[in-house]
């Protein structure tokens, strides 16, 4: 029986550090050990030994599994290849340089470009040895660098045949990029337009005899085949296809050859065999035999059958000509469908013709053509739903085919007799049924009145037809048809037609009103997503308000519907602006800089408390202007308070004083100066002082100067002084005159006014319309000056006050003029001669005497001006200026804009035609859809080189102003232009839902019509006026420009690269939360893919070419140092981890960062809980294990002191836990079997390395066969 020891903690710590000496008897055993002896470990299952180096297979396995359990190795992908370059071939010779010179230099740049690392050493032999190691691809691309770079390179040449060389070359030249890799070698093939058979070879001597050996090789395979051509007649391909090509199929399996016979469709008669020489001439045999037999054997008839009957011979897809072909061995020709001919040839023999001539009648006679009488109206009903109707009928009769023409009142049906006969029945009932039950009518109703009709949405007429169980069809804008067309229950087609009148009748009693609302107010009437304007709308229901595109910078906002509903609805909106006017008052505020944020408070308090208060808008300039001024906006009065408020806040943070100067108010525009040049001076002069005048016209004469003291001061003494300087030069005078006399004294743009002021050197104001006083008229000069100028004034304006009576003769055909748009020109002429009355004599008596009462001057130079129109008139003549109706609408602009601007600026009268009657157009043109009404008229023939009716626009006014429009006219015709751009890029000139191409026409004022993508055309159409389309074109191009390189660009970044990483350092490579991968991504501008699958390992790098290798060289040396990493297991007692670990992994961190290592404790419920894990460099890993188990020793202490305290301290109500404690008795410790020191063992030397080896101890570095690395 084996000794058992019993070894407590104390003995056994003490036997690990040698203080305790070899004792034989120190265990004795106790009467229960030998019971429990075979449940003892023995000391080598507790304490396996390491490695002998002596030790057998199967005791290495066990002890490798014993320790190294844990550790998995790491597979690495790299490979190393070893390249020989003799003497001889060496490229640089020159052995006392070895590993220095251009050499060393040609392999550091080969190992920067491949990734490949490189040793090289010198044979006895004096050639060069070179070893290789990385990536597999990396190795081969070194390889080829090494042959090229270090080697020298020899050529040769090898003749081949001309039509083998594209096999040399293989698909998009993949072959032979595979033969240089594989040969190391530079193979160059002539283009195929060079008539040279000769292939250059350039590399090394082996090199280039392997290369030379692979081209032979091909060329040869491909001296083993033909090809051949034999020219057939047409008429005889059938016969050597067979019937569904089995003939010829049959032929190339028997052959092995390829034959290639031209289809029916193509005009050819050559049949091309390919295949081995052997194999095409069997082929090319026994076609001959089967042509010379046919043609030998054949006859041909030639029968009449109907041109609408050929398809039904023909079959889909030719399968009923197979068909005879097989069944009799005839084919049968059909002529071109092209062709008018009816005339079908049946060849074949003779004894064969009869059979093949029943089968192609039978075929021709199969099919009928039919038609069922049914008005067209009908049709969708017959049709039904997504063609529900028919699809019952098809179904059931699939041969059939029913065809429904437009405006025809019958169905077509075509297909096999009794099947037509069926369908044609079905139908008839079907047309019956809704013929009994159906009716239909046609109303009326303009145009412009459809969408109303229709409603947002279609609500209107939904609920009409969802009432009346009707189909209501109001043809579309383009149509510019009236007539809307009712369809379904006789009595439901009534009530809705009398409920769609009604609606139309409605619509023409409703009113248009439209309002003068500046266009700045339009966004704040509308609203945010159109709240405000949804209000007004729920308020008056009944009344449509339209706004004008904002684009038109149009006032007039147009109000539809009931007379007293729009009326109602025009006072409230009036009413929304009159306050948007009030509370528009906006005044500007001076503010030092220094001072805004203090304005604006802590998180905008001081500023939001101000604008609640005061129910004002206040806007601060941004913090990078260098504006002082902050713009208040609301009621007049709440204004002010707050500019109260805001100039307080100032007042109390800094030194700032305000002073009040009294200057009289007429001086103050003086003083201000041209755009502020004179305030602004002093200003600035005065160290940036604000200066504040009362508003123009107050009346206030006291200006407000605010800033730090010593500089008020200042600017109060140079203003002063200004003052005093502008008042003792300048003198004013006042006057009065009618307010209807200003216009007149001052005369058409301004040029009475100005003779006076040239005359006498004086400024003369006018009130205006702001002014109170609207008489009062102010003159500003020297004193000589001003009396001169009063002087005319006053003189001007008493004549004016002496009221005469005059009358013209004013031919009464002329009257209409000036009385037209209710007295318009009256009204202007009023305007400009200090209100003149005119008086045209009553409509019906022929007198043509004009009565003129006003001002004597104003009398006469109104006489003048009627006189000059008169004249005008009587010189007036017409022109016709022909321009196509098409180009109308684009002439006249946005409401007439256009049209009323050349009105006014020649003086002529404008007249646009009459749309023309698409109805009335000639039967061989096509209907032109436009508005208008026909009246059933016969209409003469007409010239047709005459222009049309519809293209005149009549212009009346004198000769030359009407021939200055015409040309005006003209220039707004659009024409248009084609610019040749790539069609892959319209998609991006078009943008994103249209947007770009809008703003483009909106920039350019032109349209751009890009082609359909279908067409894929690269002419995209400009249509505009002339001077606008040269911009376009150029806008257009200069966006293609961009486009172009901005793909360019794309091209360049999406270069794409793949690096093979085994999947296990992909998270190492990531990093915590994708810090190091992020930190590549960023630093090289690129774009990094791993693989979703954990079991792939290729990462996908894109970017710009040179950046996507720069960050897989980063990945690469990531991968290279983690390769190099290993990982140990050692034991730390479970107790000491927390520590070790720290408060929320303070510790852990430390130590890892401290080391460069990872560490791994062991999860809760693992196996073995003292198991740590660390991973790292050899030698940092070292370091950090005999850091931790120092920790571990430190820490074990404090921890048994610990457990000691916890054995004094009872636990919590337990008598009975010591009771048990007490009857256990005291600790065995642990224990083993077959322990060194029981068995008479001597005690292992603990000084000993061997005995004890140490994990850290450095490890003699393996000497290279290749010698020390040199780079």
């Amino acid at each position: 029986m084996s000794s058992v020891a019993v070894l407590t903690q104390e003995s056994f710590n003490e036997h690990r550090s040698g203080l305790l000496p070899e004792q034989g008897g120190a265990a004795v055993a106790g009467p229960g050990a030998v019971e429990e002896e075979d449940a003892l470990p023995t000391y080598k299952d507790a304490f396996p030994p390491l490695p002998e180096k002596a030790a057998s297979p199967e005791g290495t396995q066990e002890t490798a599994n014993a320790w190294t359990s844990k550790i998995r190795p790491l597979k690495s992908s790299v490979i190393t290849q070893v390249f020989h370059v003799p003497l001889e071939e060496r490229k640089y010779k020159d052995l006392n340089q070895f590993g220095e010179g251009d050499q060393a230099k040609v392999c550091v740049d080969i190992m920067h470009k491949t990734g490949a690392h490189l040793e090289l050493s010198l044979a006895k032999d004096q050639g060069l040895s070179i070893m290789v190691s990385g990536k597999l691809d990396a190795v081969m691309k070194a390889r080829k660098e090494i042959v090229s770079r270090l080697q020298t390179q020899a050529s040769a040449t090898v003749a081949i045949p001309k039509e083998h060389h594209r096999f040399v070359i293989g698909k998009n030249g993949e072959k032979l990029q595979e033969l240089e890799l594989k040969t190391a070698t530079k193979i160059q093939i002539p283009r195929p337009d060079d008539s040279s058979n000769q292939i250059k070879i350039s590399g090394t001597k082996e090199g280039l005899e392997k290369a030379k050996h692979e081209i032979l090789l091909i060329s040869a395979e491909q001296d083993k085949r033909a090809v051949e051509r034999v020219d057939i007649d047409k008429v005889y391909h059938p016969f050597i296809t067979g019937p569904y090509n089995k003939q010829v199929g049959e032929m190339m399996q028997e052959t092995g050859a390829r034959v290639n016979v031209p289809p029916p469709s193509v005009n050819k008669t050559e049949i091309v065999i390919t295949g081995e020489k052997e194999q095409v001439a069997l082929a090319v045999t026994m076609i001959k035999k089967i042509y010379e037999e046919k043609k030998k054997n054949s006859t041909t008839i030639a029968v009449e059958v109907k041109k609408s009957q050929h398809k039904y011979v023909i079959g889909p897809k030719g399968n009923t000509l197979q068909e005879i072909l097989e069944k009799t061995g005839v084919s049968v020709e059909i002529p071109p469908s092209d062709s008018s001919s009816e005339t079908v040839i049946l060849r074949g023999e003779p004894d064969r013709l009869g059979q093949a001539l029943t089968e192609v009648y039978a075929k021709a006679n199969s099919y009928t053509i039919s038609s069922v009488t049914a008005p067209s109206w009908l049709h969708r009903f017959i049709i039904g739903k997504k063609g529900q109707n028919l699809a019952k009928i098809t179904q059931q009769m699939p041969k059939v085919h029913i065809e429904f023409t437009e405006g025809e009142d019958k169905i077509t049906l075509e297909g096999p007799t009794k099947d037509v006969q069926m369908v044609q029945g079905q139908i008839e009932v079907i047309v019956a049924d809704l013929v009994s039950r159906m009716d239909y009518t046609e109303i009326s109703v303009d145009t412009k009145f459809h969408r109303h009709l229709i409603g947002k949405g279609g609500v209107n007429i939904n609920r009409i037809k969802e009432l009346h169980k009707v189909t209501v069809r109001i043809p579309p804008d383009n149509e510019k048809s009236n007539l809307i067309r009712i369809e379904g229950d006789p009595q439901g087609v009534q009530e809705a037609k009398k409920e769609l009148l009604e609606l139309a009748s409605r619509m023409e009693n409703e009113r248009t009103k439209d309002l003068i609302i500046e266009q700045r107010f339009h966004r704040a009437i509308i609203g945010q997503k159109g709240e405000n304007i949804k209000e007004v709308r729920d308020k008056f229901p009944e009344v449509i308000i339209n706004f004008p595109d904002p684009a038109q910078k149009s006032d007039i906002v147009q109000l539809r519907g009931p007379r007293n509903e729009v009326e109602k609805c025009a006072k409230f909106m009036q009413k929304i602006v009159a306050e948007m006017v009030e509370n528009g008052f906006s005044l500007s505020v001076p503010i030092f800089k220094q001072f805004h944020r203090n304005i604006i408070g802590k998180g905008g308090s001081n500023i939001k408390k101000i604008r609640e208060e005061t129910n004002t808008k206040i806007d601060l300039p941004a913090e990078n202007s260098n504006s002082e001024m902050i713009v208040i906006t609301g009621k007049k009065a709440n204004c002010e308070v707050a500019r109260t408020r805001i100039l307080a806040i100032q007042k109390e943070l800094a030194n700032i004083t305000e002073v009040e100067v009294s200057i009289p108010s007429k001086l103050h525009n003086s003083l201000i100066g041209s755009k502020g040049r004179f305030v602004r001076s002093i200003m600035e002069e005065c160290g940036g002082v604000h200066i504040h005048f009362p508003t123009e016209g107050s009346g206030i004469d006291k200006v407000t100067i605010r800033g730090p003291v010593e500089e008020v001061e200042k600017a109060k003494q140079q203003l002063l002084a200004l003052a005093e300087e502008k008042q003792t030069k300048s003198h004013t005078a006042e006057l009065r005159a009618k307010p209807e006399y200003h216009k007149f004294l001052i005369g058409k743009g301004g040029g009475n006014i100005r003779k006076v002021r040239d005359s006498t050197g004086a400024r003369i104001i006018f009130p205006t319309m702001e002014d109170k006083d609207q008489e009062l008229i102010t003159v500003v000069g020297t004193e000589e000056a001003v009396r001169d100028a009063t002087k005319e004034l006053e003189e001007l304006i008493k004549s004016l006050d002496n009221v005469v009576e005059d009358t013209l003769t004013v031919d009464p055909k002329h009257h209409r003029y000036f009385v037209a748009r209710r007295g318009q020109v009256l009204r202007d002429l009023a305007d400009e001669y200090g209100g003149v009355m005119v008086s045209f004599p009553r409509t019906g008596t022929q007198s043509d005497k004009v009565t003129l009462k006003g001002a004597k001057d104003c009398v006469d130079q109104a006489k003048k001006r009627m006189l000059e129109i008169v004249e005008d008139l009587d010189a007036q003549v017409t022109i016709e200026c022909v321009i196509v109706q098409r180009f109308h609408r684009s002439i006249m602009g946005p409401k007439g804009s256009r049209i009323q601007q050349i009105t006014r600026d020649h003086n002529v009268q404008i007249k646009f035609p009459e749309r023309e009657d698409p109805q009335a157009a000639p039967p061989a043109e096509e209907p032109i859809q436009e508005n208008g009404e026909t009246n059933g008229e016969v209409k003469e023939p007409v010239d047709p080189n005459l222009p049309k009716k519809c293209d005149i626009i009549v212009l009346s006014g004198r000769k030359e102003r009407c021939e200055a429009a015409v040309e005006a006219l003209k220039a707004l015709v659009p024409v248009s232009i084609e610019v040749e751009v790539p069609f892959e890029l319209h998609r991006y000139i078009i943008g994103q839902k249209g947007s770009g191409i809008r703003k483009m026409m909106d920039e350019f004022e032109v349209n751009i019509q890009v082609p359909a993508p279908e067409q894929q055309s690269d002419k995209i159409s400009i249509t505009g006026l002339a001077n606008h389309l040269d911009r376009a074109k150029e806008g257009l191009l200069e966006r293609v420009k961009e486009l172009q390189s901005e793909q360019e660009d794309r091209a360049l970044r999406s270069f794409k690269l793949t690096i093979t990483v085994d999947p296990k350092y992909h998270p190492k490579i990531i990093g915590r939360k994708g810090a190091i991968i992020t930190t590549i991504r960023t630093e090289h501008d690129v774009n990094i893919q791993f693989p979703e699958k954990n079991d792939e390992n290729q990462i996908t790098i894109t970017g710009y070419e040179h950046k996507a290798i720069a960050a897989r060289d980063a990945i690469q040396a990531l991968v290279d140092e983690l390769e190099e990493m290993i990982s140990e297991d050692i034991t730390l007692d479970s107790r000491v981890h927390a520590r070790i670990i720290g408060a929320r992994g303070k510790g852990i961190r430390k130590i890892m960062d401290e080391f460069k290592v990872d560490l791994r404790f062991p999860q809760s419920g693992s196996a073995d809980p003292n198991v740590v894990t660390v991973t790292g460099r050899p030698e940092l890993v070292d370091e950090a294990i005999d850091h931790l188990l120092n920790l571990e020793e430190e820490y074990m202490g404090d921890a048994v002191e610990n457990e000691t305290k916890m054995a004094y301290m009872r636990p919590p109500g337990g008598g009975a836990a010591g009771a048990m404690d007490e009857h256990r008795g005291p600790s065995k410790g642990f224990v083993v079997r077959e322990a060194p020191w029981t068995t008479g063992e001597k005690a292992p030397d603990m000084s000993s390395s061997e005995d004890f080896p140490s994990f850290g101890a450095p490890v003699a570095a393996k000497s290279s066969p290749w010698g020390p690395k040199r780079f």
